[in-house]
């Protein structure tokens, strides 16, 4: 398990992942910044903290989620959009960051 700092369009969560979803984080490979969206919906007590770039504050804890409505969306031949939703301030709430829920059947 590492924490690292994951970036999101409005902000950073800094969360506990383990090693196979830190090596999904990263974009591109030899680049050190980690990404909130590849990684899917995070469980809360895996978040241990949260800054929004409208507050421009930190919080402990993780954010809300916002989820939308998905009606089991057919991406691809066999993948389905499970849930979409997003990361959300637990002061403001500005959008943090933005999830996918896969299913591949």
């Amino acid at each position: 398990m590492a924490e690292l700092k994951l970036e999101g369009s409005g902000g950073y969560v800094i969360a506990e992942l383990s090693e196979e979803l830190a090596a999904k984080s990263k974009l591109v490979p030899n680049i050190d910044k980690c990404f909130l969206a590849p990684v899917g919906k995070l469980t809360e007590k895996d978040m241990h903290k949260h800054f929004c770039n409208k507050c421009e504050s930190e919080f402990d804890g993780p954010p809300k989620y916002q989820i939308e409505e998905t009606p089991n969306e057919q991406i691809a031949d066999g993948l389905i959009l499970v849930e979409r939703g997003q990361y959300i301030c637990q002061k403001c709430s500005s959008i943090i960051g933005e999830y996918r829920v896969f299913d591949n059947k």
